[in-house]
């Protein structure tokens, strides 16, 4: 009997304590919501680069033409180090034909560059080494983390002056935010989809100017909604 007595006391004093407990729902709110967004350049552009074997009389070598490659490519300041490697790294070579008994050889790589300006140099050096298998591979913005915080704070801060504006008309004062959804979408690199507008080109085969390429700006975009208390 004093068990029972004791269960009894125990589960009225739970049920009295998730009485006087409140969430958001039970206090006056106001919800919004707001996006920002903007545009940023692309500051990191993949080229990828395929060098074969030359199928001719006087065939050049992968090698021939894998250090001619970084030769012209240093002349135009790219660091061979740290902007070129190789995309197979279990394998540099790939085997894509065969003809009379004989294996021609491959090698890809992957060329990362800065600007527009440096891809279009280095697209017009393969060109003159007749490397015409070379494609855009992707592009990305080096400092996106850092962008993406940024514009959540901001958003918050927008929906925060939404929040004013529509609370103000009634007499009533916004107050501390107690429900933040992020409905951001988190960015990904873009494969093979950036255009490349060719906006001028010099006809003069024997020194061709360099490509003024205009990549199309990455957007990013920054979403919540804020739950604010409102007096009532």
């Amino acid at each position: 009997m004093k068990n029972l007595l004791f269960i009894a006391l125990a589960l009225l004093s739970v049920s009295i304590g998730f009485s006087q407990s409140k969430s958001f729902l039970d206090v006056s709110y106001l919800e919004t919501s707001a996006k920002v967004d903007t545009l940023v350049t692309p500051d990191k552009i993949y080229l990828s680069i395929t060098i074969q074997e030359k199928d001719s009389k006087g065939r050049k070598s992968i090698e021939e033409q894998e250090n001619k490659m970084a030769q012209r490519l240093r002349a135009i300041g790219i660091d061979i180090d740290k902007q070129l490697v190789i995309k197979d790294l279990s394998s540099n070579f790939q085997k894509y034909f065969l003809r009379q008994k004989e294996v021609l050889k491959s090698k890809q790589y992957s060329l990362m560059v800065y600007d527009g300006l440096t891809a279009a140099k280095a697209l017009v050096e393969l060109e003159q080494m007749d490397i015409a298998n070379t494609y855009l591979e992707k592009t990305e913005y080096s400092k996106m983390d850092a962008l993406e915080l940024e514009l959540k704070s901001r958003a918050v801060k927008r929906a925060f002056l939404k929040g004013q504006a529509m609370t103000a008309p009634l007499g009533q004062e916004l107050g501390p935010a107690i429900h933040i959804v992020d409905n951001s979408q988190p960015y990904y690199p873009r494969y093979n989809q950036p255009r490349m507008e060719m906006k001028a080109m010099a006809m003069d085969m024997a020194a061709p100017e360099p490509l003024d390429i205009d990549f199309e700006k990455i957007k990013v975009e920054a979403t919540v909604q804020v739950k604010f208390k409102i007096s009532e």
